[in-house]
């Protein structure tokens, strides 16, 4: 059974990890993953069709906690306790919750003090108490009558004629005043842990199609002293088409992973007549995970030819490998009675929206299998790739994008095509 620290419009944890509002999901996954032998029959909930609608929730069924994430943020919002057997509790050291100890409603005010007067839901036959970033509700399914409140609160929770010994049935740690209202706060410091995060990405363009990005960067702020430590650092930070190797290591920084394309798989549809000779070197990647980009070097020359820009949605192959990347995109639109008009595509747009935008594609989409080998299946399906402006969208069966290639200006004689994907 986890022993586990209760720290109100903050965390829950103990002395090996924590889980605290505002830290991103790949981080809580991490969690779980390192502790998984402790933390077991963890679920992954969301709503397939519309995956913003419905926050995404890892419920940790052993220990009885739902760990529920924003669905447009992807950080930690609520830390639900909805079973309180499976789990020991402690407030500032002191355990209100345990095998020998019950969570009554006396044990509450014991440890965390007097509050505002509770709030009784009938429809729910729940009495929500509540303080500053931590809620507790007790089940009222037993008592024969609504509680009661004395006109006069000045001894805190004895004021309310409520039946001794109803325990607690949820805990909830959110951020601010109001469970209904409360947000994903920022990313807490602590949470950085020596990475730096993209805020938002732009794409630039010309007047042909992608010239780059301008990524707006978060990052922990480092010093000699401790009031440097306690800062958050924003910068901008640009790349282009064509920039050195060096050029993306100064301005990004080491990339998590460098990645080198072993083969090209969509080298059968493309229209050179030397397809199938074999490269004498390989294009690399250069994976930033929590930017959620990668960048594509040519092999040759060294210089960037392609960005890769990750919307990380459940139910796509690559799930929590990147971070959410919030970008927006430029569309210059093609329609009669338009005349140079532009409108954006982000992270949220769907693929039907783009189509009505740009115009449907002239190729057909290219179908894309992902499998970690060739016995495997794709558990959440095929997605499809379509070619504009210089630009490759992958859709997903829900009509949302998962991935959005952009590609540099073509070479001299050179036919940009949807089948060019890697």
């Amino acid at each position: 059974m986890l022993d586990l620290e209760v720290v109100p419009e903050r965390s829950l944890g103990n002395e090996q990890w924590e889980f605290t509002l505002g830290m991103p999901l790949a981080q809580a996954v991490a969690i779980l993953q390192k502790h998984c032998r402790i933390i077991k029959n963890v679920q992954v909930l969301y709503s397939e069709q519309s995956p913003l609608s419905h926050d995404l929730i890892l419920n940790l069924t052993q220990d009885g906690i739902k760990l529920l994430f924003d669905a447009f943020n992807q950080r930690l919002k609520v830390i639900e306790v909805y079973d309180l057997t499976k789990v020991k509790l402690k407030y500032c050291g002191v355990h209100f919750n345990s095998q020998a100890i019950a969570p009554t409603i006396e044990q509450i005010d014991q440890s965390f003090g007097a509050t505002h007067p509770g709030v009784y839901n009938s429809a729910e036959q729940l009495f929500h108490l509540n303080f500053r970033g931590l809620s507790f509700s007790f089940q009222l399914d037993s008592w024969t009558e609504a509680p009661k409140y004395e006109p006069n609160f000045a001894h805190g929770l004895a004021s309310l004629q409520i039946p001794h010994g109803a325990t607690v049935k949820r805990m909830y740690i959110y951020s601010g005043n109001s469970l209904q209202d409360t947000k994903a706060p920022v990313m807490p410091l602590s949470c950085f842990l020596g990475n730096v995060y993209a805020e938002s990405v732009d794409v630039l363009r010309d007047g042909t199609g992608p010239s780059g990005l301008r990524l707006r960067l978060l990052a922990a702020g480092c010093g000699p002293s401790l009031l440097a430590d306690a800062k958050m650092r924003v910068f901008e930070r640009s790349v282009y088409f064509g920039d050195s190797c060096q050029d993306v290591l100064s301005v990004l920084g080491s990339p998590h992973k460098v990645f080198y394309k072993s083969e090209d798989k969509m080298k059968i549809h493309s229209p050179s007549p030397h397809k199938q000779v074999p490269s004498k070197c390989n294009d690399y990647f250069f994976n930033y995970f929590t930017l959620g980009v990668d960048i594509l070097f040519d092999a040759n020359t060294h210089k960037v030819k392609k960005f890769v820009l990750h919307t990380n949605y459940p139910g796509h192959y690559n799930f929590n490998i990147y971070h959410r990347c919030e970008f927006k995109i430029p569309l210059a639109i093609k329609k009669e009675s338009t005349d140079g008009q532009t409108e954006t595509c982000t992270t949220y747009s769907k693929w039907d929206n783009i189509q009505e935008l740009l115009g449907h594609p002239v190729e057909k989409p290219v179908v894309l299998h992902r499998s970690s080998s060739p016995n495997n299946t794709n558990p959440f399906g095929s997605t499809f790739c379509f070619g504009l402006q210089r630009m490759i969208f992958e859709v997903m069966q829900n009509n949302h994008i998962a991935s959005v290639t952009l590609y540099g200006p073509p070479r001299p004689g050179a036919h940009l095509r949807t089948a060019e994907l890697s």
